[in-house]
């Protein structure tokens, strides 16, 4: 059989390089004689594999040497929890602008913990846009603000930062990281699922300013201290191998294959460019977020017509354009555009989506 298109939000393809790669090593990784999955972590192969991804991580991110890296486990999710427990220390309080489901389960989880406070919403037209800030309504007091930058479920991308001042910022960027460049240093904490564009799900990437990594709050458990992965290099107990290898192979395909995050924007762009184009061209299908605020990554479109959305839907799978089916919150379609999802793929799909206007008009 061969390989279909996937679209699937998370998780999502891999680069077909990188599958090919772990393949040919899977039972002999680097003539060590054993596949990188059953390896001890405490092995000095896996030391050099785990170093490895985190030194690229930095290169082709550029992050800064005053910023920790850790590899941790329990999905974006976990940091809803680990944020207010280890930043929400001083105020207590945490701002937060609420663009679509991710940021209100950020926002709710740190409710139970800490004061949480709701700076601006885009809950009143779907989420299909990102609201205007107001600097004078955000806490100048709070130990945080927190975003999510690219809203998965509604294709929204934040176009602008919020100018937050000394309070730091905070981004959920599981559906966006490494698919263009990003001023780390604008952030206190960056944190991702790999799930979308940097390996497989059950790692948890975050990357943190050193001087926020202190004492957490009074009770916080040992596996939801920063400073207990900071202090043990991601390995106080074993850590997601496998995930962080693979997000090892993918970063050196960005570097080598691709030649870097600006490379990887141009692409990004031009994938975008032609699906959103022919949406606005399109007599049958309608994107649903507003112009400004289109996602590069995540593309929700719909017909108007749910008995066609459906019909769409089932005659893309038949030709192998998988996993198009939108939120159900949302409903309709969605393309998830990732990095290693190729130009090619987006060209195809657009011709699919041409010749079903034509034979359903």
């Amino acid at each position: 059989m061969s390989r279909v298109y996937n679209f699937s939000a998370g998780p999502s393809m891999l680069p077909e390089a990188v599958l090919r790669k772990a393949a040919a090593e899977m039972l002999d990784y680097e003539g060590s004689g054993q596949s990188v999955m059953e390896m001890s972590h405490r092995s000095k192969v896996y030391q050099s594999i785990i170093d490895g991804c985190s030194a690229l991580l930095r290169e082709v991110m550029s992050i800064p040497e005053n910023y920790e890296i850790l590899f941790l486990q329990g999905g974006a999710s976990s940091q809803f929890a680990m944020l207010p427990l280890n930043l929400a220390t001083k105020s207590g309080s945490a701002d937060f602008v609420i663009t679509g489901q991710w940021a209100k389960k950020a926002y709710a989880e740190c409710k139970k913990l800490a004061k949480a406070h709701e700076v601006a919403s885009s809950a009143d037209k779907t989420f299909t846009y990102i609201p205007k800030l107001d600097p004078s309504t955000f806490d100048p007091n709070a130990d945080y603000f927190h975003i999510c930058y690219n809203n998965t479920i509604y294709g929204t991308r934040y176009t602008e930062l919020p100018q937050t001042g000394n309070v730091p910022l905070v981004a959920d960027m599981s559906s966006c990281i490494l698919s263009e460049p990003v001023d780390v240093s604008k952030f206190g904490v960056i944190y991702a699922g790999a799930q979308k564009n940097m390996g497989p799900a059950g790692l948890t990437v975050v990357i943190i300013r050193k001087d926020l990594i202190g004492e957490p709050r009074e009770g916080t458990p040992t596996m939801m201290t920063y400073q207990i992965h900071a202090e043990n290099g991601s390995m106080y107990n074993t850590p997601p191998t496998y995930a962080i290898y693979i997000c090892k192979l993918v970063l050196e395909w960005i570097k080598n294959e691709i030649g870097g995050l600006e490379q990887m924007k141009a692409i990004n762009e031009k994938k975008a460019a032609m699906l959103y184009d022919f949406l606005d061209s399109s007599n049958l299908f309608k994107g649903t977020v507003e112009k400004e605020f289109r996602s590069m990554m995540n593309v929700p479109f719909v017909t108007g017509n749910e008995e066609l959305d459906a019909k769409f839907v089932k005659e893309a799978t038949a030709a192998g354009f998988v996993n198009l089916k939108g939120h159900r919150t949302v409903g309709g379609m969605r393309a998830s555009i990732y990095n290693a999802m190729p130009v090619e793929g987006v060209e195809k799909l657009v011709a699919f989506m041409k010749k079903f206007e034509a034979d359903n008009s």
